[in-house]
């Protein structure tokens, strides 16, 4: 890299947009998982009579109310298990978006501050730790010596 060209300005300007953006997604994913954990709950199971109300009950029977002691019942059911399914095999991915933004971020930030302070090679280690999500190389240390 023979020479850089930074905005400084248009780089904080990017960061706090793509922070921004970033929260919308946290929100957007756990919005996902509280909705797909609703659904599991209302689909209910393949057992015939399995759901509450279904069947007539035979002889006097209190009504049921949830004990506020115990624990929420588990989705069980063909639908809950695909959604569950779904959600397990997903979460990889959503780990993998929130560290490649934290990386991105970092990454910017700290090459940038090098890049002020006159340090181009370690801008350029930034940089490269950024592309790698090596986020333990990012976190090390905020600034330069």
């Amino acid at each position: 890299m023979a020479s850089w060209d930074i905005q400084p300005q248009g780089v904080q300007g990017q960061l706090k947009v793509t922070g921004t953006h970033a929260g919308d997604l946290e929100k957007a994913l756990t919005k996902l998982v509280t909705d797909m954990s609703e659904a599991a709950q209302a689909a209910g199971t393949a057992v015939p009579g399995s759901q509450p109300g279904s069947g007539v009950p035979l002889g006097p029977v209190a009504p049921r109310q949830p004990s506020p002691y115990q624990a929420p019942q588990k989705a069980t059911g063909p639908v809950a298990a695909a959604l569950s399914e779904y959600l397990n095999r997903r979460q990889r991915d959503f780990g993998a978006m929130a560290e490649r933004i934290q990386a991105a971020v970092l990454g910017a930030a700290k090459a940038t501050n090098e890049y002020i302070e006159g340090d181009l090679e370690a801008a350029a280690q930034a940089q490269n730790a950024a592309r790698s999500v090596r986020l333990d190389l990012l976190k090390d240390a905020g600034g330069s010596k």
